[in-house]
């Protein structure tokens, strides 16, 4: 029997519910280096078809799991097949909860990867880097020019 998960407002979820973690390449900038971290994050159900179909991926693999054995209330727990210097994403639980109830939806999801299985036969690419802490400076220069006649009731 499936227990409930001793998260608030998830009554719709168990711990037995299918999810799939991957183990990402991220880049943080720190003054002006950038330094290689792998993160686990949660792979929501169309995310992950379209990583098997053979997109560019920053995952090096992808292992489907239940939500009870990563996310015990608040508590996460890192798979054995996950590295020592792996870190969880930030919000790791709530974005491991959104993407458990993806695969309530998709049955064909779901038989992309068997569950305690690892999938490997990734695209895997850290040609466009995702830096994580990256801010976006917004400057005069980004504006766009209109026409003298944009505005004007001709």
């Amino acid at each position: 029997m499936a227990t409930a998960i001793a998260y608030p407002n998830t009554p719709d979820l168990t711990t037995d519910d299918y999810i799939v973690i991957g183990l990402a390449t991220c880049f943080i900038k720190e003054d002006g280096e950038v330094h290689q971290v792998e993160v686990i994050e949660p792979i929501p159900s169309a995310a992950l078809e379209a990583i098997v179909k053979g997109i560019p991926t920053s995952y090096k693999f992808a292992c489907a799991t239940t939500l009870g054995s990563i996310l015990d209330g608040e508590t996460l727990t890192k798979p054995a097949n996950f590295p020592q210097t792996a870190q969880f994403c930030d919000e790791f639980a709530q974005r491991a909860i959104a993407a458990a109830r993806t695969y309530k939806r998709s049955a064909t999801a779901k038989s992309l990867i068997a569950l305690g299985t690892t999938y490997t036969d990734l695209n895997y690419s850290t040609e466009r880097k995702r830096v994580l802490n990256a801010t976006r400076v917004v400057s005069k220069e980004d504006n766009v020019k209109q026409h003298s006649h944009t505005h004007k009731v001709l």
